[in-house]
């Protein structure tokens, strides 16, 4: 289990993680990371949208891409010495929806680096099912530099589930 904040886990919620597992990750420009979420009925969003005919938002899956996209641009910005700063979306470009998802879909994350630099960094991603584009953007993100161990704990947890670590 992922630990929160006690004020979130009185309220109920919990992380929205939006990739299944990470495949694989590398962190420099020119490389790329891959993810799949495994999209299930029990998903709480099916509940409204729509009660019978489930289709999973488009921002859940832009949401997923960020996170996968966030975390290869901090592996990278990790390999520099001294680095240590969180990736916040910024800017989409070229945001295309082609297709929708249903209940039972596995979507493949695909996310590379374009740009890379101190002050923040770029990628090109997919969300494919079956090798078909579902969904394609550019994300432009900001390093912001924060200093807090329950969130790095968080993270760290994180991505001991979706690598496969115990």
């Amino acid at each position: 289990m992922i630990a929160t904040p006690h004020w979130i886990s009185t309220l109920g919620l919990r992380p929205c993680a939006f990739s299944s597992s990470i495949e694989s990750l590398f962190g420099e420009p020119g490389l790329r990371a891959e993810a799949v979420k495994n999209v299930a009925l029990s998903e709480d969003f099916f509940d409204d949208h729509f009660p019978r005919r489930p289709v999973m938002p488009g921002v859940l899956i832009l949401e997923g891409m960020a996170q996968l996209s966030g975390l290869l641009l901090e592996a990278g910005l990790q390999e520099k010495p001294a680095k240590s700063a969180k990736a916040v979306l910024t800017i989409l470009e070229k945001t295309k929806f082609r297709a929708l998802v249903r209940p039972g879909d596995a979507l493949q994350y695909c996310a590379e680096v374009v740009a890379l630099n101190e002050a923040g960094g770029k990628t090109r991603v997919k969300a494919l099912r079956d090798g078909l584009i579902v969904t394609a953007t550019e994300m432009a993100f900001a390093f912001k530099e924060v200093q807090d161990p329950l969130l790095d704990e968080k993270h760290r947890r994180l991505m001991d589930l979706w690598l496969g670590r115990s």
